[in-house]
Protein backbone atom coordinates (compact mmCIF):
# COMPACT_ATOMS: atom_id res chain seq x y z
CA UNK A 1 0.00 0.00 0.00
CA UNK A 2 1.47 3.41 -0.96
CA UNK A 3 2.14 6.07 1.65
CA UNK A 4 -0.77 8.18 0.40
CA UNK A 5 -3.13 5.20 0.50
CA UNK A 6 -1.84 4.27 3.97
CA UNK A 7 -2.52 7.77 5.26
CA UNK A 8 -5.97 7.75 3.71
CA UNK A 9 -6.77 4.40 5.27
CA UNK A 10 -5.46 5.57 8.66
CA UNK A 11 -7.76 8.58 8.39
CA UNK A 12 -10.69 6.34 7.45
CA UNK A 13 -9.99 3.91 10.30
CA UNK A 14 -9.62 6.79 12.75
CA UNK A 15 -12.80 8.40 11.47
CA UNK A 16 -14.72 5.20 12.17
CA UNK A 17 -13.57 5.15 15.79
CA UNK A 18 -14.26 8.88 15.94
CA UNK A 19 -17.80 7.91 15.01
CA UNK A 20 -18.02 5.30 17.76
CA UNK A 21 -16.78 7.77 20.39
CA UNK A 22 -18.82 10.65 19.05
CA UNK A 23 -21.98 8.63 19.57
CA UNK A 24 -21.24 8.56 23.29
CA UNK A 25 -20.11 12.13 23.83
CA UNK A 26 -22.72 13.73 21.57
CA UNK A 27 -25.48 11.87 23.37
CA UNK A 28 -24.35 13.00 26.82
CA UNK A 29 -25.66 16.55 26.52
CA UNK A 30 -28.82 15.29 24.77
CA UNK A 31 -29.96 13.23 27.78
CA UNK A 32 -32.22 15.90 29.29
CA UNK A 33 -33.87 16.38 25.90
CA UNK A 34 -34.44 12.65 25.56
CA UNK A 35 -36.03 12.56 29.01
CA UNK A 36 -38.26 15.51 28.16
CA UNK A 37 -39.40 13.91 24.89
CA UNK A 38 -39.56 10.22 25.75
CA UNK A 39 -39.88 10.37 29.54
CA UNK A 40 -37.95 8.27 32.05
CA UNK A 41 -35.90 8.77 35.20
CA UNK A 42 -32.17 9.14 35.90
CA UNK A 43 -31.99 5.35 35.75
CA UNK A 44 -33.59 5.47 32.29
CA UNK A 45 -30.96 7.94 31.14
CA UNK A 46 -28.28 5.66 32.53
CA UNK A 47 -29.61 2.81 30.40
CA UNK A 48 -29.61 4.99 27.26
CA UNK A 49 -25.86 5.35 27.88
CA UNK A 50 -25.21 1.90 29.32
CA UNK A 51 -27.30 0.02 26.76
CA UNK A 52 -24.53 1.00 24.34
CA UNK A 53 -21.55 0.46 26.64
CA UNK A 54 -22.77 -2.90 27.98
CA UNK A 55 -23.07 -4.48 24.53
CA UNK A 56 -19.97 -2.63 23.32
CA UNK A 57 -17.90 -4.04 26.18
CA UNK A 58 -19.34 -7.55 25.97
CA UNK A 59 -18.87 -7.93 22.22
CA UNK A 60 -15.46 -6.26 21.94
CA UNK A 61 -13.84 -9.61 22.68
CA UNK A 62 -15.94 -11.18 19.96
CA UNK A 63 -15.19 -8.29 17.63
CA UNK A 64 -11.48 -8.88 18.06
CA UNK A 65 -11.82 -12.61 17.53
CA UNK A 66 -13.96 -12.05 14.42
CA UNK A 67 -11.38 -9.61 13.04
CA UNK A 68 -8.64 -12.20 13.48
CA UNK A 69 -10.81 -15.02 12.09
CA UNK A 70 -12.48 -13.40 9.07
CA UNK A 71 -10.05 -10.56 8.41
CA UNK A 72 -10.00 -7.08 9.99
CA UNK A 73 -10.95 -5.16 6.83
CA UNK A 74 -14.09 -7.22 6.24
CA UNK A 75 -15.25 -6.97 9.86
CA UNK A 76 -14.41 -3.26 9.96
CA UNK A 77 -16.52 -2.48 6.90
CA UNK A 78 -19.44 -4.52 8.21
CA UNK A 79 -19.30 -2.75 11.56
CA UNK A 80 -19.14 0.77 10.12
CA UNK A 81 -21.97 0.15 7.66
CA UNK A 82 -24.18 -1.33 10.40
CA UNK A 83 -23.40 1.61 12.66
CA UNK A 84 -24.59 4.08 10.05
CA UNK A 85 -27.83 2.20 9.35
CA UNK A 86 -28.66 1.70 13.04
CA UNK A 87 -27.98 5.38 13.76
CA UNK A 88 -30.49 6.35 11.11
CA UNK A 89 -33.09 4.05 12.64
CA UNK A 90 -32.33 5.38 16.15
CA UNK A 91 -33.22 8.88 15.02
CA UNK A 92 -36.82 7.70 14.62
CA UNK A 93 -37.10 5.84 17.96
CA UNK A 94 -40.70 6.27 19.19
CA UNK A 95 -40.04 5.59 22.88
CA UNK A 96 -37.29 5.05 25.44
CA UNK A 97 -37.45 1.24 25.30
CA UNK A 98 -36.90 1.13 21.54
CA UNK A 99 -34.07 3.64 21.85
CA UNK A 100 -32.32 1.51 24.49
CA UNK A 101 -32.64 -1.60 22.28
CA UNK A 102 -31.19 0.27 19.32
CA UNK A 103 -28.36 1.55 21.52
CA UNK A 104 -27.58 -2.08 22.40
CA UNK A 105 -27.36 -2.95 18.69
CA UNK A 106 -25.20 0.10 18.05
CA UNK A 107 -22.84 -1.19 20.73
CA UNK A 108 -22.49 -4.48 18.85
CA UNK A 109 -21.68 -2.62 15.61
CA UNK A 110 -19.19 -0.40 17.44
CA UNK A 111 -17.54 -3.50 18.91
CA UNK A 112 -16.86 -4.71 15.37
CA UNK A 113 -15.23 -1.38 14.43
CA UNK A 114 -12.72 -0.84 17.23
CA UNK A 115 -10.58 -4.03 17.43
CA UNK A 116 -10.59 -4.42 13.67
CA UNK A 117 -9.34 -0.83 13.31
CA UNK A 118 -6.47 -1.56 15.69
CA UNK A 119 -5.62 -4.72 13.75
CA UNK A 120 -5.62 -2.72 10.50
CA UNK A 121 -3.24 -0.14 11.97
CA UNK A 122 -0.95 -2.91 13.21
CA UNK A 123 -0.93 -4.42 9.71
CA UNK A 124 -0.32 -1.08 7.96
CA UNK A 125 2.59 -0.20 10.28
CA UNK A 126 4.70 -3.31 11.03
CA UNK A 127 7.59 -1.23 12.39
CA UNK A 128 7.07 -0.74 16.18
CA UNK A 129 8.13 2.92 16.27
CA UNK A 130 6.00 3.78 13.24
CA UNK A 131 3.11 1.87 14.77
CA UNK A 132 3.41 3.85 18.02
CA UNK A 133 3.25 7.13 16.07
CA UNK A 134 0.32 5.89 13.97
CA UNK A 135 -1.56 4.91 17.12
CA UNK A 136 -0.82 8.36 18.52
CA UNK A 137 -2.32 9.95 15.41
CA UNK A 138 -5.29 7.56 15.66
CA UNK A 139 -5.79 8.52 19.29
CA UNK A 140 -5.51 12.24 18.47
CA UNK A 141 -8.06 12.05 15.66
CA UNK A 142 -10.43 10.03 17.79
CA UNK A 143 -9.76 12.36 20.71
CA UNK A 144 -11.37 15.11 18.66
CA UNK A 145 -14.61 13.18 19.18
CA UNK A 146 -14.37 13.92 22.89
CA UNK A 147 -13.66 17.57 22.16
CA UNK A 148 -16.31 17.99 19.48
CA UNK A 149 -18.97 15.73 20.96
CA UNK A 150 -20.45 17.85 23.76
CA UNK A 151 -20.36 21.05 21.69
CA UNK A 152 -21.75 19.41 18.56
CA UNK A 153 -24.38 17.69 20.64
CA UNK A 154 -25.38 20.95 22.27
CA UNK A 155 -25.64 22.74 18.93
CA UNK A 156 -27.63 19.92 17.35
CA UNK A 157 -30.04 19.72 20.29
CA UNK A 158 -30.51 23.50 20.38
CA UNK A 159 -30.95 23.87 16.62
CA UNK A 160 -33.10 20.76 16.12
CA UNK A 161 -33.61 18.16 18.86
CA UNK A 162 -31.93 15.09 20.30
CA UNK A 163 -32.69 13.00 17.20
CA UNK A 164 -30.20 15.08 15.21
CA UNK A 165 -27.30 13.54 17.16
CA UNK A 166 -28.02 10.24 15.40
CA UNK A 167 -28.49 11.71 11.92
CA UNK A 168 -24.92 13.08 12.00
CA UNK A 169 -23.52 9.54 12.18
CA UNK A 170 -24.77 8.55 8.72
CA UNK A 171 -22.50 10.72 6.53
CA UNK A 172 -19.54 10.07 8.85
CA UNK A 173 -19.97 6.31 8.44
CA UNK A 174 -20.13 6.68 4.66
CA UNK A 175 -16.95 8.78 4.60
CA UNK A 176 -15.08 6.32 6.81
CA UNK A 177 -15.98 3.46 4.46
CA UNK A 178 -14.93 5.44 1.40
CA UNK A 179 -11.49 6.30 2.82
CA UNK A 180 -10.53 2.85 4.09
CA UNK A 181 -8.99 0.80 1.29
CA UNK A 182 -6.77 -2.22 0.91
CA UNK A 183 -6.89 -5.95 0.42
CA UNK A 184 -7.98 -8.43 3.03
CA UNK A 185 -5.22 -10.55 4.53
CA UNK A 186 -5.47 -14.30 5.04
CA UNK A 187 -7.67 -14.79 8.13
CA UNK A 188 -6.50 -16.80 11.13
CA UNK A 189 -9.70 -18.91 11.11
CA UNK A 190 -9.81 -19.37 14.86
CA UNK A 191 -13.05 -20.50 16.47
CA UNK A 192 -15.68 -18.25 17.99
CA UNK A 193 -17.62 -19.17 21.15
CA UNK A 194 -21.07 -17.60 20.82
CA UNK A 195 -22.22 -18.82 24.24
CA UNK A 196 -19.30 -17.14 25.98
CA UNK A 197 -20.13 -13.87 24.22
CA UNK A 198 -23.76 -14.05 25.29
CA UNK A 199 -22.72 -14.91 28.86
CA UNK A 200 -20.44 -11.86 28.95
CA UNK A 201 -23.26 -9.62 27.72
CA UNK A 202 -25.77 -11.01 30.25
CA UNK A 203 -23.22 -10.61 33.06
CA UNK A 204 -22.59 -6.95 32.28
CA UNK A 205 -26.30 -6.24 31.94
CA UNK A 206 -27.07 -7.84 35.31
CA UNK A 207 -24.12 -6.09 36.95
CA UNK A 208 -25.30 -2.73 35.64
CA UNK A 209 -28.85 -3.37 36.79
CA UNK A 210 -27.57 -4.36 40.24
CA UNK A 211 -25.68 -1.07 40.58
CA UNK A 212 -28.24 1.25 38.99
CA UNK A 213 -31.29 -0.04 40.86
CA UNK A 214 -29.53 -1.60 43.91
CA UNK A 215 -30.94 -5.02 43.05
CA UNK A 216 -29.39 -7.82 45.18
CA UNK A 217 -31.04 -10.51 43.05
CA UNK A 218 -29.40 -9.07 39.94
CA UNK A 219 -26.05 -9.05 41.75
CA UNK A 220 -26.36 -12.73 42.67
CA UNK A 221 -27.39 -13.65 39.13
CA UNK A 222 -24.45 -11.64 37.76
CA UNK A 223 -22.02 -13.66 39.90
CA UNK A 224 -23.59 -16.92 38.72
CA UNK A 225 -23.32 -15.90 35.06
CA UNK A 226 -19.72 -14.81 35.64
CA UNK A 227 -18.92 -18.23 37.07
CA UNK A 228 -20.53 -19.83 34.02
CA UNK A 229 -18.46 -17.61 31.72
CA UNK A 230 -15.20 -18.54 33.46
CA UNK A 231 -16.14 -22.22 33.33
CA UNK A 232 -16.83 -22.07 29.58
CA UNK A 233 -13.62 -20.13 28.94
CA UNK A 234 -11.56 -22.82 30.64
CA UNK A 235 -13.16 -25.61 28.63
CA UNK A 236 -13.54 -23.79 25.31
CA UNK A 237 -11.35 -24.62 22.32
CA UNK A 238 -11.77 -20.99 21.21
CA UNK A 239 -11.83 -18.86 24.40
CA UNK A 240 -12.81 -15.21 24.17
CA UNK A 241 -9.75 -14.37 26.29
CA UNK A 242 -6.86 -16.49 24.93
CA UNK A 243 -4.42 -17.52 27.64
CA UNK A 244 -1.51 -16.49 25.42
CA UNK A 245 -2.54 -12.86 25.93
CA UNK A 246 -3.00 -12.84 29.69
CA UNK A 247 0.26 -14.69 30.41
CA UNK A 248 2.26 -11.62 29.47
CA UNK A 249 3.78 -9.93 32.50
CA UNK A 250 1.93 -6.80 33.55
CA UNK A 251 -1.05 -7.29 31.21
CA UNK A 252 -3.49 -7.59 34.12
CA UNK A 253 -2.25 -4.27 35.55
CA UNK A 254 -2.68 -2.51 32.20
CA UNK A 255 -6.18 -3.94 31.81
CA UNK A 256 -7.17 -2.68 35.26
CA UNK A 257 -5.65 0.71 34.45
CA UNK A 258 -7.73 0.89 31.27
CA UNK A 259 -10.90 0.09 33.22
CA UNK A 260 -10.03 2.75 35.82
CA UNK A 261 -9.48 5.44 33.16
CA UNK A 262 -12.86 4.81 31.54
CA UNK A 263 -14.60 4.52 34.92
CA UNK A 264 -13.50 8.08 35.71
CA UNK A 265 -14.02 9.50 32.22
CA UNK A 266 -17.50 8.13 31.49
CA UNK A 267 -18.71 8.51 35.05
CA UNK A 268 -17.53 12.13 35.15
CA UNK A 269 -19.13 12.97 31.80
CA UNK A 270 -22.46 11.61 33.06
CA UNK A 271 -22.28 13.24 36.50
CA UNK A 272 -21.00 16.63 35.32
CA UNK A 273 -23.70 16.79 32.63
CA UNK A 274 -26.42 16.39 35.25
CA UNK A 275 -24.62 18.81 37.57
CA UNK A 276 -24.42 21.53 34.91
CA UNK A 277 -27.89 21.11 33.38
CA UNK A 278 -30.05 19.99 36.31
CA UNK A 279 -28.32 21.83 39.15
CA UNK A 280 -26.79 24.87 37.44
CA UNK A 281 -29.41 25.06 34.64
CA UNK A 282 -27.01 25.45 31.72
CA UNK A 283 -28.28 24.95 28.17
CA UNK A 284 -26.96 22.06 26.05
CA UNK A 285 -24.61 24.41 24.16
CA UNK A 286 -23.34 25.97 27.38
CA UNK A 287 -22.78 22.49 28.78
CA UNK A 288 -20.79 21.47 25.70
CA UNK A 289 -18.60 24.55 26.01
CA UNK A 290 -18.14 23.89 29.73
CA UNK A 291 -16.63 20.50 28.86
CA UNK A 292 -13.86 22.02 26.71
CA UNK A 293 -11.20 21.89 29.48
CA UNK A 294 -11.72 18.12 29.60
CA UNK A 295 -12.12 17.41 25.92
CA UNK A 296 -9.58 19.68 24.21
CA UNK A 297 -6.47 17.93 25.61
CA UNK A 298 -7.68 14.66 24.11
CA UNK A 299 -7.47 16.24 20.64
CA UNK A 300 -3.77 17.16 20.72
CA UNK A 301 -2.02 15.57 23.70
CA UNK A 302 -2.00 11.97 22.32
CA UNK A 303 0.55 13.10 19.72
CA UNK A 304 2.94 14.02 22.55
CA UNK A 305 2.08 10.82 24.37
CA UNK A 306 2.98 8.71 21.32
CA UNK A 307 6.44 10.32 21.23
CA UNK A 308 6.96 9.57 24.92
CA UNK A 309 5.86 5.96 24.38
CA UNK A 310 8.19 5.55 21.41
CA UNK A 311 11.13 6.89 23.43
CA UNK A 312 10.44 5.66 26.98
CA UNK A 313 7.79 2.96 26.82
CA UNK A 314 4.16 3.14 28.02
CA UNK A 315 4.59 2.95 31.81
CA UNK A 316 5.55 6.61 32.43
CA UNK A 317 2.55 8.19 30.64
CA UNK A 318 0.19 5.59 32.17
CA UNK A 319 1.29 6.42 35.71
CA UNK A 320 1.29 10.18 35.00
CA UNK A 321 -2.16 9.99 33.43
CA UNK A 322 -3.68 8.10 36.36
CA UNK A 323 -2.08 10.58 38.76
CA UNK A 324 -3.75 13.47 36.93
CA UNK A 325 -7.07 11.61 36.88
CA UNK A 326 -6.91 11.12 40.63
CA UNK A 327 -6.14 14.79 41.17
CA UNK A 328 -8.84 15.92 38.74
CA UNK A 329 -11.57 13.83 40.36
CA UNK A 330 -10.51 15.12 43.79
CA UNK A 331 -10.72 18.72 42.54
CA UNK A 332 -14.21 18.09 41.11
CA UNK A 333 -15.31 16.64 44.46
CA UNK A 334 -14.13 19.81 46.21
CA UNK A 335 -15.63 22.26 43.68
CA UNK A 336 -19.15 20.87 43.13
CA UNK A 337 -20.68 24.07 44.49
CA UNK A 338 -17.79 26.38 43.55
CA UNK A 339 -17.70 28.86 40.63
CA UNK A 340 -17.14 27.28 37.23
CA UNK A 341 -13.45 28.30 36.81
CA UNK A 342 -12.56 26.10 39.78
CA UNK A 343 -14.63 23.23 38.40
CA UNK A 344 -12.86 23.70 35.07
CA UNK A 345 -9.51 23.04 36.75
CA UNK A 346 -10.69 19.55 37.67
CA UNK A 347 -11.96 18.95 34.15
CA UNK A 348 -8.62 20.09 32.69
CA UNK A 349 -6.72 17.62 34.86
CA UNK A 350 -9.04 14.83 33.73
CA UNK A 351 -8.48 15.75 30.09
CA UNK A 352 -4.71 15.59 30.32
CA UNK A 353 -4.89 12.42 32.40
CA UNK A 354 -7.02 10.59 29.84
CA UNK A 355 -4.93 11.75 26.90
CA UNK A 356 -1.72 10.57 28.57
CA UNK A 357 -2.92 7.17 29.78
CA UNK A 358 -5.09 5.78 26.99
CA UNK A 359 -2.74 5.99 23.97
CA UNK A 360 0.04 4.44 26.06
CA UNK A 361 -2.20 1.57 27.17
CA UNK A 362 -3.35 0.88 23.61
CA UNK A 363 0.21 0.86 22.26
CA UNK A 364 1.55 -1.38 25.00
CA UNK A 365 -1.14 -4.04 24.76
CA UNK A 366 -1.46 -4.18 20.96
CA UNK A 367 2.31 -4.22 20.39
CA UNK A 368 2.83 -7.03 22.92
CA UNK A 369 0.25 -9.26 21.22
CA UNK A 370 1.60 -12.36 19.41
CA UNK A 371 1.24 -12.52 15.64
CA UNK A 372 -2.37 -12.97 14.60
CA UNK A 373 -3.75 -11.74 17.93
CA UNK A 374 -3.66 -7.97 17.44
CA UNK A 375 -7.43 -7.74 16.96
CA UNK A 376 -8.16 -9.91 19.99
CA UNK A 377 -5.69 -7.97 22.15
CA UNK A 378 -7.23 -4.66 21.14
CA UNK A 379 -10.67 -6.09 21.83
CA UNK A 380 -9.62 -7.32 25.27
CA UNK A 381 -8.19 -3.97 26.35
CA UNK A 382 -11.14 -2.02 25.07
CA UNK A 383 -13.58 -4.55 26.53
CA UNK A 384 -12.28 -3.96 30.04
CA UNK A 385 -12.24 -0.22 29.35
CA UNK A 386 -15.90 -0.32 28.45
CA UNK A 387 -16.64 -2.44 31.51
CA UNK A 388 -15.05 0.38 33.48
CA UNK A 389 -17.18 2.92 31.61
CA UNK A 390 -20.36 0.94 32.25
CA UNK A 391 -19.66 0.49 35.95
CA UNK A 392 -18.55 4.13 36.22
CA UNK A 393 -21.82 5.50 34.82
CA UNK A 394 -23.84 3.04 36.90
CA UNK A 395 -21.97 3.57 40.17
CA UNK A 396 -21.50 7.34 39.95
CA UNK A 397 -25.03 7.74 38.59
CA UNK A 398 -26.40 5.83 41.58
CA UNK A 399 -24.59 8.20 43.93
CA UNK A 400 -25.67 11.26 41.94
CA UNK A 401 -29.30 10.10 42.11
CA UNK A 402 -29.12 10.73 45.88
CA UNK A 403 -27.87 14.28 45.24
CA UNK A 404 -24.35 13.53 46.52
CA UNK A 405 -22.33 14.81 43.56
CA UNK A 406 -19.22 15.31 45.67
CA UNK A 407 -19.13 11.71 46.84
CA UNK A 408 -19.50 10.49 43.25
CA UNK A 409 -16.24 12.25 42.36
CA UNK A 410 -14.58 10.92 45.53
CA UNK A 411 -15.42 7.43 44.28
CA UNK A 412 -13.85 8.27 40.91
CA UNK A 413 -10.70 9.54 42.63
CA UNK A 414 -10.42 6.31 44.64
CA UNK A 415 -10.69 4.15 41.52
CA UNK A 416 -8.08 6.21 39.65
CA UNK A 417 -5.74 6.11 42.66
CA UNK A 418 -5.95 2.31 42.83
CA UNK A 419 -4.99 2.05 39.16
CA UNK A 420 -2.19 4.55 39.72
CA UNK A 421 -0.78 2.54 42.61
CA UNK A 422 -0.82 -0.74 40.69
CA UNK A 423 0.78 0.85 37.62
CA UNK A 424 3.45 2.56 39.71
CA UNK A 425 4.40 -0.72 41.39
CA UNK A 426 4.53 -2.59 38.08
CA UNK A 427 7.93 -3.07 36.53
CA UNK A 428 8.34 -1.49 33.16
CA UNK A 429 7.86 -4.77 31.31
CA UNK A 430 6.47 -2.96 28.27
CA UNK A 431 9.56 -0.83 27.70
CA UNK A 432 10.82 0.13 24.29
CA UNK A 433 12.94 -3.00 24.24
CA UNK A 434 9.73 -4.97 24.03
CA UNK A 435 8.17 -2.85 21.33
Amino acid sequence: MTTTATRGSLLGVSLAYFLVLLDTTVLTVALPGIRADLGGSVAGQQWVVNGYTVSFAAFLLGGGALADRFGPLRVFRWGVASFGVLSLVSAFAPNLTVLVVLRVLLGVAGAACLPSSLALISRMHPDPAARAKALGAWAAITGVALAAGPIAGGLLVDLADWRAVFFVNVPLAALGLALTRGRETAPARRGFDVRSQLAACVFLGLLTEAIVDAQPVAAVLALLVLALFVHRERRSAAPSVPSVLVRSRGVAVNLFAGAAVNFVLSGALFAVTLLLQDERHLTPVQTGLAFLPLTLPTAFNPLLTSRIVAARGPRLPVVAGLTLLTAGAAVLAATVHAPYPLLACGLLLLGFGVSLALPALVTGVVTAAPDGYAGTAGGLLNAVRQVGATVGVAAMGAVVATGAFGWAFVLAAAVAASGQLLSFCQRNSNSRAHL
